[in-house]
């Protein structure tokens, strides 16, 4: 607090001062002029519990092995299958149209005339199929299948063991103020306007 008063003081000095050298025309007495001292932070790191120590319980599962053994998967069958008839083709050649004569209208010279026109007899070529052997059946008789099966054995049961956790800790960082900023007022000297 009286720092505070002391500075005020001197500030309305400076002022009065200054005030009084322009209207007086005069060198002043003394002069001042304002200092700020900024706060000064440190970083301090410390350790903090993240989690306290306590207890865990793990379980570790049960071991299964496994067993084979051979099993019937399907008995013996009997089944009769049809065995498709055995087929040959063959092509031939027979008339499918005997010709004869029809009448159709031509231009002949310039002049349009009935004619008699004469037709071929037509020839096609076609396929026939012929049965080589006829359709039968036969008697298939399909074996037992096996399979070997794996069987699941438990070979050791489930445990339940107590594990000790330790506290967890974390160091974290913070800024802390050592000491705080101020401001005070210095005496100056500057040649040819104040002195001492």
């Amino acid at each position: 607090m009286i720092r505070k008063t002391a500075s005020s003081a001197i500030a309305s000095l400076a002022v009065l001062g200054l005030v009084s050298e322009t209207a007086a025309g005069e060198r002043a007495v003394e002069c001042y002029e304002q200092v700020n001292r900024p706060s000064v932070y440190e970083t301090v790191y410390e350790n903090v519990l993240v989690s306290p120590a306590g207890q865990q319980v793990d379980y570790v599962p049960a071991i299964y092995g496994t067993r084979e053994r051979v099993v019937q998967i399907v008995p013996q069958r009997v089944s009769y299958e049809i065995v498709p008839a055995v087929t040959h083709t063959i092509y031939r050649t027979v008339k499918v149209d005997d010709g004869g004569y029809s009448w159709e209208w031509r231009v002949i010279r310039g002049r349009k005339v009935l004619c008699k026109v004469r037709h071929k007899a037509r020839y096609e070529r076609v396929a026939e199929t012929v049965v080589v052997q006829p359709e039968s059946q036969r008697r298939v008789v399909s074996p037992a299948e096996y399979e070997r099966v794996a069987e699941e054995v438990l070979v050791q049961p489930e445990q339940r063991r107590i594990v000790i956790v330790p506290a967890s800790y974390q160091t974290v960082a913070r800024r802390v103020v050592v000491s705080q900023g101020s401001s005070g007022w210095r005496r100056l000297h500057i040649l040819r306007h104040c002195r001492y």
